[in-house]
């Protein structure tokens, strides 16, 4: 093992050393250098957080206390709102539409809440939708909305690089929805969000697989610039009809990139605070890890096998082994194949496997960021060899919202 994984080991053990597995830890030294390192490769351009990427508002907290940080990015609107009405942010822009009919009444008929979140739009008929629950004449004040630009890179018809978000990809049919909703009673247009998943959301080097990383870096320094030349576009056709207070693209694998592009007034960014692993994978910037759940090892099947209780913790996205939990600590331990990371039981192998003994930790990190906190109701904030702060998660505080 190496010397700075063998101590990074040993911290964690002497931190935790009263708690048993499973539970969850945030190292707030890693933490914090991963938001000051975003910060910087924002260039002087605000960071809005993406909730979804936390899911512990004192760790969200933490970081919007930082200078660079600015807003927050809710998945959900019930979401959007508890995160308003507990001083979380003054301004949330929820990610995607909804069609949540007791959040829209909610949100139109309180003044307050009306003016700090901004709702997620891609089509007129989602405006029917909210004036269906609430007539504009019944409102507490207009409904704050933002158009979704799809940014995904078409080369060629019936070729599409990228996520499958908003319907709304050309500067044509922006300006369009932009007439649209300035057209409507009840309705503020404030701001034009992309995300470029084909960039920011890809690893450009995944580990052991050069040619992929190869086709990445391509389909990046080819689809990058055209989004650039389109956005500036749509954003030109859009303030034909509203006044933007924000132009939102990018993530923290492409923060600084993104934060380069002049139509671009700030950047979404939040998996990089945690850094799990599938960060490992881009060259452009590497975020220390900074988030662990660990599990105990109750089992030795063999002398070349370890077996933890637990440690199936899969993220979402395509089913592939990119969604497991990778084993961390100690180092030198591989997940079996023909098992993976199991529901009630994971198998270890590797160089570490054979030094482990009953009862000892592994600590795993995540594959994406925030998922992580949907398993556990609270994470222990580690600073050097020590827990300073036990927080709740937003399961913790009896929140699900997806």
């Amino acid at each position: 093992m190496s010397s700075s994984r063998a101590a990074q080991r040993a911290r964690y053990d002497r931190a935790t050393a009263d708690l048993d597995p499973p539970f969850a830890i945030v190292d707030l030294d890693a933490f914090d250098a991963n938001s000051a390192a975003m910060v910087g490769r924002a260039a002087g351009k605000p960071l809005r957080m993406p909730s979804k990427s936390v899911r512990v508002r004192a760790l969200m907290d933490r970081a919007l206390a930082q200078p660079g940080w600015q807003g927050v990015m809710a998945f959900t609107l019930p979401e959007a709102l508890w995160l308003a009405e507990h001083g979380t942010s003054g301004d949330v822009l929820v990610a995607y539409p909804t069609a949540d009919r007791a959040a829209l009444l909610r949100l139109a008929t309180d003044e307050k809440l009306a003016t700090t979140v901004t709702v997620m739009i891609d089509s007129p008929a989602q405006l029917d939708l909210i004036d269906a629950v609430v007539p504009a004449g019944e409102r507490a004040g207009a409904v704050r909305v933002c158009i979704d630009l799809d940014a995904s890179w078409r080369p060629a018809r019936g070729v599409h690089i990228g996520v499958r978000r908003s319907p709304v990809h050309s500067a044509r049919q922006a300006g369009d929805l932009a007439a649209a909703i300035a057209g409507r009673a009840g309705f503020r247009l404030v701001g034009l969000m992309s995300y470029e998943a084909q960039i920011a959301g890809l690893g450009d080097a995944p580990p052991g697989r050069p040619v992929r990383g190869a086709l990445i870096r391509m389909i990046q320094s080819r689809s990058f610039p055209e989004l650039l030349a389109r956005r500036a576009a749509v954003v030109a056709e859009v303030r034909r009809h509203a006044d933007l207070e924000f132009v939102n693209g990018g993530g923290t694998g492409s923060v600084q990139a993104t934060a380069q592009d002049p139509a671009v007034t700030e950047v979404a960014a939040g998996s990089g605070l945690f850094g799990p692993w599938l960060f490992d994978g881009y060259r452009r910037w590497r975020p220390q890890p900074a988030a662990f759940f660990a599990m105990s090892v109750v089992r030795r099947p063999n002398a070349q096998v370890a077996t933890v209780l637990g440690g199936g913790w899969i993220a979402s996205g395509e089913t592939s082994p990119t969604r497991q939990p990778l084993p961390w600590l100690p180092e030198g331990l591989q997940l079996i194949g023909t098992e993976g990371a199991g529901e009630v039981q994971t198998p270890l192998v590797g160089p570490g496997a054979a030094g482990l003994r009953l009862g000892e930790r592994v600590y795993f990190r995540h594959a994406k960021a925030g998922e992580l906190c949907e398993h556990v109701n609270e994470v222990h904030l580690v600073s050097g060899d020590t827990i300073v702060d036990v927080v709740p998660t937003y399961r913790g505080e009896g929140k699900v919202f997806l």
